[in-house]
């Protein structure tokens, strides 16, 4: 009986363990190999040249300011997102007339894949053909056409509202199954002590809602922290290069300067990176909790 549950088991596990190890384990020690190697795209292997891509990625001109770039738009994107997220939750969270609606319309831009919308907004946001900047020069709001893209702070401010725009849905949507978990006796109690809306949202809400708050934390910040397509079709990095992502500059490194061994260790430094913040956000999450 015994051995035949434990083969069970091990017959349940299987697909996952075949299917982690094939598009993850393997494809991972590849890139670890490639990052010690001088790996041409074209060329393939010519021997380890261990640390060579390491060093090349951090001296390149274009390392520290993708760094810092990224983590700004990180910082402000997760402000923004999960800010406005938690005031639609907030907002549709009763079950009155026309709550469903609203639930839908605010989750539907997330229906639209990331790739479309930037896209989309490319041509919303060109200063000859979207309608944008003609309505505003209608309006008599601007006197010449707005180029959206053309400076660094409005490319960033432009690249974050298409992000805003589809994501507030989706992270709305996980604070809104967090706030239905919390129990109304709990809210009941609270106003029957006499709090004030302002003391329950700070006493009760946040506190009950970390969780939720915690897990869209994490899928912010990781997704922002690995900002590719909207960069890549908005503003290709521009306007001079202000807008290089991390992963944009592994996207150059591999298909434009054609040298995989460099852009593989630029991938294992970003990975080691994400797994570093991924702990430190628990650790703190853990203490939050037991404090």
């Amino acid at each position: 009986m015994w051995h035949s549950r434990r083969l069970q088991g091990l017959g349940y596990a299987a697909p996952t363990a075949v299917f982690v190890t094939v598009f993850f384990l393997l494809p991972l020690l590849l890139v670890g190999r490639m990052s010690l190697s001088d790996w041409p795209l074209l060329a393939g292997d010519q021997g380890g040249n261990a640390p060579e891509n390491y060093t090349d990625v951090t001296d390149g001109t274009l390392f520290w300011p993708a760094v810092r770039f990224t983590l700004l738009y990180t910082v402000v994107v997760t402000v923004v997102l999960l800010g406005l997220a938690l005031l639609l939750a907030l907002l549709v969270q009763e079950s009155r007339p026309g709550a469903g609606f609203f639930r839908t319309v605010y989750f539907l831009p997330g229906a639209v894949g990331l790739a479309s919308a930037s896209l989309l907004f490319w041509g919303l946001y060109s200063p000859t053909t979207g309608p944008l900047s003609s309505t505003l020069e209608r309006l008599g709001l601007v006197d010449e056409p707005v180029s959206f893209l053309g400076t660094p702070t409005a490319a960033l401010l432009s690249t974050v509202f298409l992000v805003v725009w589809k994501f507030a849905g989706f992270y709305m949507l996980i604070l809104l199954v967090g706030l239905q978990r919390i129990p109304h006796e709990v809210y009941e109690a609270a106003r029957m002590d006499g709090a004030s809306r302002g003391q329950i949202f700070r006493r009760i809400t946040l506190p009950l809602l970390r969780p939720s708050i915690a897990l869209s934390l994490l899928l912010c910040v990781t997704g922002s922290l690995l900002a590719f397509d909207q960069f890549f079709v908005l503003t290709k990095g521009g306007p001079d290069n202000s807008t290089v992502t991390v992963v944009q500059l592994i996207y150059r490194e591999a298909f434009q300067r054609l040298d995989l061994g460099t852009a593989a260790a630029l991938s294992i430094v970003v990975l080691a990176a994400l797994l570093l913040l991924n702990v430190l956000q628990f650790r703190g999450l853990r203490h939050a909790d037991e404090s």
